[in-house]
């Protein structure tokens, strides 16, 4: 097992230490892999992600450690970058963490730590996960709703505890002695003797993660996105340097947002809604418009249709059936969608009692729509399966109404109108 010297000094960046086990890359395992007798890289586990760094060997050679895994057995497996060369058994090595990623998890650790607290003291909201991503980090609560009153509550207790800059201590207890300390979450019965935090008079927990020495190391807690799981509410935050960094980038879109709208950040709210209503009522004056135009061009159909009924042509946009002497319209737009498509083929079935319409679109993605008014005689979802089948497009729908999609190259006209033949 590996000795854990981040468990006692989690500020400790440089270190020396012998390698113990080395397994070249083989299989799917595309990297070599080493262990330590000691070590103050952490590996991923309780929520927080690994550290990286660097091994130097006796000699100079510097290799990169990208990713650091705990085994079952407790060793601490060290992983590098690339194809490099691990070192050998036996041989001294120096370690450096990187000290900018240590700083940051021991920064979200922490903070998640108050945070949760604060949860507890506040509402009796208890923490049942914590997530450390490279950009934010999460916890889940067991509560079925969180309202926005809370959350700023809880922020605001959280940065009261950073600001105070309570001590934060490093213990180690045996379980029958925790289960009597009044810890916020004590952990599963794996383990004889407990690695608890302590922040000074507000929270002690079981946690074998890496934490600063003071809650004013925290730097603050920015408190973001809150949506609902299955476990209850999740809440994402940041802490010191990452709250920063997020502070920045948030001001800096809200600055470049509000100037498209020539307006100041805090009414930046009020121009979207503008926007997002002056939107909808373009978008309803556009249907209202379509429908109307396309109510137009079918009574203009239908007029046609009364006029020259007896007369049937590869430029007439419709013709006769001839069992029932009902109206078979048939359209192609080469300027329009198959939403409008499918609008005017309703006009037309919805205009008369007796009329089918075979309505096209060449527009991309092209596609048809076969439609009769309610009763008629024709199976409209079986012919349109069939005409597509015959050229490879798919498509269905009810009796009195279908549509699909027509491949590329298929002449559409040419497939209405045959299938306004078999009507």
């Amino acid at each position: 097992m590996t000795k854990r010297l981040y468990y006692d000094q989690p500020d400790l960046l440089e270190f020396d230490s012998a390698v113990e086990e080395v397994r070249p890359a083989a299989g799917e395992e595309l990297r070599h892999s080493f262990t330590l007798r000691e070590s103050a890289f952490y590996p991923t586990s309780g929520g927080q992600v690994h550290d990286t760094g660097w091994v130097t060997l006796d000699g100079g050679t510097r290799l990169k450690v990208g990713e650091i895994v705990e085994a079952e057995d407790g060793r601490i497996v060290h992983y590098l970058e690339g194809a490099t060369e691990p070192p050998a058994a036996g041989m001294r090595v120096h370690g450096t963490i990187d000290a900018d990623r240590r700083r940051d998890h021991m920064q979200q650790h922490t903070g998640q730590h108050v945070l949760s607290a604060a949860f507890i003291e506040l509402y009796q909201f208890p923490t049942v996960s914590f997530h450390m991503g490279d950009d934010y980090c999460s916890i889940d609560l067991a509560t079925p709703a969180l309202s926005q009153e809370q959350v700023v509550g809880a922020e605001k207790r959280a940065n009261e505890i950073i600001f105070e800059n309570r001590g934060v201590t490093i213990r180690y207890v045996s379980r029958a002695e925790a289960e009597t300390l009044g810890l916020r979450k004590l952990p599963p019965a794996e383990r004889d003797e407990l690695r608890l935090i302590e922040i000074a008079n507000f929270d002690l927990s079981a946690c074998g993660g890496t934490h600063v020495f003071s809650t004013g190391q925290i730097g603050s807690i920015l408190l973001r996105k809150v949506e609902r799981t299955r476990q209850g509410m999740r809440v994402e935050f940041v802490c010191g340097g990452r709250a920063v960094r997020t502070a920045r980038r948030d001001y800096g879109t809200l600055v470049e947002s509000a100037a498209l709208y020539s307006a100041q950040i805090w009414d930046l709210p009020g121009q979207i809604r503008k926007s997002s209503d002056d939107v909808k009522a373009a978008r309803k004056e556009k249907e209202e418009a379509l429908e109307q135009l396309a109510g137009a061009m079918a009574e203009a159909a239908l007029r046609e249709f009364s006029i020259r009924s007896s007369s049937i042509g590869s430029s007439e946009p419709a013709r006769t059936a001839a069992s029932t002497n009902r109206p078979v319209i048939v359209r192609v737009f080469a300027d329009r969608d198959a939403a409008f498509a499918k609008l005017f083929a309703q006009k037309i079935v919805r205009s008369t009692t007796s009329a089918v319409a075979l309505v096209g679109s060449t527009m991309n993605p092209p596609g048809v729509v076969f439609a009769q008014s309610t009763g008629g005689s024709s199976d409209i979802g079986a012919l349109l399966k069939q005409e597509l089948a015959a050229v490879g497009g798919r498509g269905g729908g009810s009796r009195d109404f279908a549509q699909g999609g027509v491949p590329a190259g298929v002449e559409v006209e040419k497939l209405l109108r045959q299938a306004a033949s078999r009507v």
